[in-house]
Order: structure tokens, then sequence, then C-alpha cells
């Protein structure tokens, strides 16, 4: 029996969650399009950058603490939104926003959560949270999710720009991805595996889309929903859409999604407040690069006009430190966070966030700084991190 005090990494958490969460959903998160190219250059990239080490300067008095949007933070990192959290762990979206709540970081709420809108309101004492958006062609269901958004206390609206389409992950079709799962004899057959997850999916009543059942006409159940997502993600997305959300949220906009400088510089011209370079974890265009090698080019195009952040491939403190090097203001983790709370619950995503903050303390001091503001690329070993593109 593994208990916390023993997990050093996250890979540890990893591990422990395969076995303990459902193949399918253990696989929808872990997992990127087509040959996963793109999502194992996330993370294979940060390790290609070397850190400077320095002696002989003085520790004491270390401080990751810093600001995302004017939002403190205990350090530069936000929980990403991600789908279907919920069937990682029962009451997924609700446990990391507990733990994100008490750590002192960011939660952002997927629409395609498991766990609504107002459950995370409810649950955390209307502690402020931020919401993610798609855009759809309902444009009146758009309109609700905002305003229950404001309703909810959220801070911040998430606007994903990269999932017009969604790009195809050859294990969730081999899964039969479904939520909940279908009572095929495959899925009987691995459930009766995971006892403990099976426990605490009987134990709550949120397994289904709780930003979405029941508050889009003609969805009231799982067999009209499928239809519903698979003819909604609107195509059509473009500029004037963005100018649109803006309007209606009125409040702090952060655009995700972006990998090209050209696009970079349109989201600073957009208005928006922050933009995340990111390629979705790999699960949209696979031969994309690595988000931490498009970052240089991203931060260089948006100039001073919004806050840049990353997301892909973040494992470690030092990823986040390799990322701040690099200009972004913070980072968002997604599997790294969903392995813990797939492993131990609230316990693991804290533990995760533990062991970020951990790494990127220490190995901060031995790159000689003590504060996460003093941070600059002069802490990387020349020749070893990316530069920005060369312009076409």
């Amino acid at each position: 029996m593994v208990n916390l005090s023993q997990i050093t990494c996250i890979e540890d958490l990893r591990v422990i969650a395969r076995r303990r969460v459902p193949r399918m959903f253990y696989d929808y998160a872990d997992s990127g399009s087509y040959t996963e190219g793109t999502y194992r250059a996330n993370e294979q990239d940060f390790q290609k950058i070397k850190l400077r080490q320095r002696v002989a300067v003085n520790m004491e008095g270390r401080s990751t603490r810093t600001t995302m949007i004017g939002q403190d933070v205990a350090m530069p990192v936000a929980i990403a939104p991600t789908g279907l959290t919920g069937m990682q762990h029962a009451d997924g979206e609700i446990l990391a926003a507990k733990a994100a709540k008490e750590f002192g970081i960011p939660f952002t709420l997927s629409t395609m959560s498991i766990c609504s809108l107002e459950d995370i309101a409810e649950h955390t004492d209307r502690h402020p949270f931020w919401f993610q958006l798609y855009v759809m062609r309902d444009k009146a269901f758009m309109e609700r999710l905002i305003d229950r958004a404001k309703a909810a206390n959220c801070s911040a609206l998430q606007l994903t720009l990269d999932l017009q389409i969604l790009g195809q992950r050859h294990k969730d079709i081999k899964n039969g991805l479904s939520t909940p799962p279908k009572p095929t004899l495959k899925n009987l057959i691995n459930l009766a595996t995971k006892p403990r997850w099976c426990l605490g999916m009987l134990g709550t009543k949120r397994r289904s889309f709780g930003n979405i059942v029941g508050h889009v006409d003609g969805v009231e159940d799982m067999s009209s929903l499928s239809s519903w997502t698979a003819d909604q993600f609107d195509p059509t997305l473009n500029w004037n859409d963005v100018e649109w959300i803006k309007q209606r949220w009125g409040g702090k906009l952060i655009l995700k999604g972006l990998m090209d400088a050209e696009d970079a510089r349109l989201a600073a011209q957009s208005g928006a407040d922050a933009m995340v370079v990111s390629n979705h974890g790999g699960r949209q265009l696979d031969g994309a690069p690595a988000s931490i090698d498009a970052l240089p080019s991203m931060v260089e195009a948006a100039g001073e006009h919004l806050e840049v952040w990353m997301d892909g491939g973040v494992r470690s403190g030092q990823d986040v430190l390799k990322a701040r090097a690099l200009g972004a203001q913070g980072v968002l983790i997604g599997r790294s966070f969903l392995y813990g709370l797939g492993a131990f619950g609230q316990a693991g995503v804290s533990k995760a966030l533990q062991i970020i903050q951990k790494e990127l303390d220490t190995s901060m001091a031995f790159c000689g700084h003590t504060n996460i503001n003093t941070v600059d690329k002069n802490i990387l070993v020349p020749g070893t991190y990316p530069t920005p593109f060369e312009a076409r």
C-alpha cells in the first residue's frame, strides 16, 4: 500500500492513477491525437533545456509568489480546464477546486466538466475561480453560460480557440469513451478492477456534464447530449466572436490555444488580458511544435499588450522555472493535477502542487535566485533553449 509520504514526483502519481482510474478515462487524460508526436514532444522538449547552476549565493528568504492577471498566486501556476475531470475521481472538479483554493492558485472549470459551475461555487464558499468557454453554435446557451459564470463569482473567463473541430484521439475511439461508461463486457471487466473508483461513483449523483444537461433545450439525458455536442462546436469561430464574448463577459479574458506569432499579434490587439500558448496537450494538431518551443516567438509577438502563459508538458517545478525564464508569466497544469486526483483525490491534487512548488523553489535557488519575479533566460545554458522562430 503506497501512501502520500512516499510520493516524490508527478510520475509516482501517474503510475498510481493508471492503476486506479478506469482505462477509458485514464486514456482520455493521458493521450494525444494521431501519432501522439506533439503530446510526447511537449514533455520531452522541456528536458532539452539546461539550467545554469550557481554557487555561493545567499539562498535565504526564497519566494515563488507572483501574480497572474493581477491575482496573487502562491506560484506561477494555475489548474487548467480539463474535460471529464469528475470521471478521474468522483466529484473531481470540486476536489481539485478545493485543493487549489487551499494552496493559493487559480482553478479553471471546463465547460465539459462533470461538476457544474454552481457545484464549484457552493463547495468552495464562492471563492473566485476561472471558467473556460467553448464557442458553440447555440449562442443563447453561451449567453446563459456566461451569465451563470458571473453568478458563480468567476473572476476570469478562459476562451478556448483551438477546438472548432475535434482532433482524432485513437484511444478514445478504441475505448468507446462515454460518460458514464456503457455496460459492455469489456468495461465491466475493467471496472471490476477499480473498486475505489466505483465506490466513489456510487456515492455521487454527478456522472454527467453538469454545465450542459438540464441547461440546454432538448438535452435531458446522455443519449441526447452526445448528438448535441457533436454538432455544437462552431467551425466558423473568428475574432468577431472573441469581441462579442469579451463584451458579453465584461471581465478579465484569457485566450487559450494559440501557437502562431501572427495569432499572438491578433490576440494582443483583441483587448484580452492574457493568452495561453497551447497545443491542447497534443490532442488537436499532431505535428505542431511543443508549446515550450513556440513560447519565445509568442512572447516576442505579444509584446507588452497582454500576459503570456503556456501549458503542455509541465510535469515539474523545473518546467515551470524554464517557462518563466523564457517569458511566460505563468503556466497551466492539466495532466499533473489529474494524475494526483486519480491517485488520491483532493489529497493527491494537493500533493502534486506541493511537489511542483518544492521543485520550483529548490531549482530557482540553485540557479542563483530567491524570487521568482527576478528569473529570466540568464538562468538557462545558451544553445539549449528555444529562440523565436524566424519570420517567414
